[in-house]
């Protein structure tokens, strides 16, 4: 039983409710529980385990059978009050935790919650970009199966950035006490004691009666409004799209950040071999609409954006597919595939590497020279591009500028076609949108 924990327990109540209630708490339900517990159990597997054994008991040994019978009937489980808003401390931790949800504040959320792992992290984060608040808060609570715990059942309504009305949602919580008083959520307990007593009391009918009715709010918004079908089918997409990417990415990272290790012992060992050849300056040239980053790492912050055809000294060319360039008086990083060596030249007599200053003066000698291969090399992009259209393949905004960030011009829909301008290295493909530039994210288009 150890294996059967808290969490468990909570993900099979949300299925018994639905099973006996025949309601569905669909995509907000999901999306809200992505990042907490919900109460559950299922409960037709355990009473149909319970009359089976009663049966065999009665067959075998009727007078054992009613003995077990009558014990049993005295250690029922009583029905618990369920309180509202009853006890300040928990309604102060269910406040901070959302606020914490709401703000993507991890280090908070993982203050108050003991299980928050890496995946959980994640979703918090990408969660909180589409979350402007929590207006509505109501804790409804039973008492626990330990001394200061409880059983907590949030009825909330959120406010998302993207949608005007309030969306209702239900999550439930086991929240404990710690040795200094503080409450806490607890998603770490495997006690099989603790777990039937929770399993036993989100099956009492009023706790039954409350989820239903919050399934029955929710369904009756959801039927009445396209817009927030949409949005959500679109959110949950999104959300699980940006979670996969960045675990992918992270273990990208990791396997780059090993390669580059070993690349740099393979340099130490060569670098002798090399003490003795001339030092050259080697000029690098975009060859597609590319972000400039303060370090060698997609994470890392924009410093800029370069154009089809700019111009940089290249400072370093690194083994985990990053090169580090001159830019703007200082330095910038730019994944190496984006780059194609334009010349090489020798160090001056003086036998000393320029430092960035320097590099970023001779760049900028022949600025007109690459500020016009840039230009030309983007119009004919966009001649390239003209006339042709991209259809969309998921509901997705469509941004003023290349960012998640930009000013949100508008939601186009699966099947729409946009007037093509160009397909961007950046994850970005720029548009015609209502007779203005506009960017979509590349994934959503083809």
């Amino acid at each position: 039983m150890n294996n059967n924990s808290i969490k468990d327990k909570m993900e099979d109540l949300k299925e018994w409710v639905s099973d006996h209630a025949k309601i569905v708490m669909p995509v907000i339900l999901l999306i809200c529980v992505l990042i907490t517990v919900a109460v559950a159990v299922n409960a037709n597997k355990k009473m149909a385990q319970e009359v089976e054994a009663r049966t065999a008991e009665a067959v075998v040994t009727p007078e054992v059978n009613q003995a077990q019978e009558s014990t049993q009937a005295q250690e029922e489980m009583p029905q618990l009050v369920l309180e509202e808003n009853a006890y300040p401390q928990v309604n102060s931790l269910i406040s901070s935790y959302y606020g914490a949800l709401a703000e993507g504040d991890i280090e908070a959320v993982a203050s108050m919650n003991n299980m928050v792992d890496e995946t959980a992290r994640l979703r918090i984060q990408e969660m909180s970009k589409y979350i402007d608040s929590y207006p509505e808060l109501n804790v409804y609570t039973k008492t626990g199966p330990v001394e200061n715990s409880y059983l907590a059942y949030v009825y909330s309504k959120v406010k998302f950035t993207e949608y005007d009305e309030l969306v209702p949602g239900m999550q439930a919580f086991y929240i404990c006490t710690d040795e200094n008083g503080a409450c806490y959520i607890n998603e770490k307990e495997d006690n099989s004691e603790v777990a039937d007593y929770i399993r036993e009391v989100s099956l009492q009918d009023d706790v039954v009666d409350l989820n239903n009715q919050v399934a029955v709010e929710y369904n009756e918004q959801l039927e009445g409004d396209d817009e927030l079908k949409a949005f959500l089918a679109d959110l949950e997409k999104r959300i699980d799209a940006s979670v996969g990417e960045a675990l992918a990415k992270a273990e990208l990272e990791a396997q780059a950040a090993a390669e580059a290790e070993a690349a740099l012992a393979a340099a130490d060992s060569t670098e002798e071999e090399t003490e003795g050849q001339e030092p050259v300056i080697k000029k690098v040239r975009a060859t597609d609409v590319v972000n400039i980053r303060s370090s060698d790492s997609e994470t890392a912050d924009k410093k800029g954006k370069a154009q089809i055809g700019d111009e940089f000294t290249l400072l370093e060319e690194k083994g985990n597919g990053w090169s580090r360039i001159s830019f703007e008086g200082s330095e910038g990083y730019i994944k190496s595939e984006f780059l194609q060596t334009v010349s090489e030249e020798p160090v001056d007599a003086g036998g000393e590497a320029p430092d960035i200053e320097t590099a970023s003066a001779a760049a900028s000698d022949e600025g007109e020279t690459s500020e016009a291969a840039g230009d030309t090399a983007g119009q004919a992009a966009a001649s390239a591009a003209g006339g042709q259209t991209v259809t969309v393949i998921e509901n997705v905004n469509v941004r003023k500028s290349a960012s998640e960030n930009g000013e949100r011009l508008g939601l186009v829909y699966i099947g729409e076609k946009l007037e093509l301008v160009m397909k961007q290295a950046d994850g970005w493909t720029k548009i015609k949108y209502k007779g203005e530039t506009a960017y979509v994210k590349s994934d959503y288009v083809e």
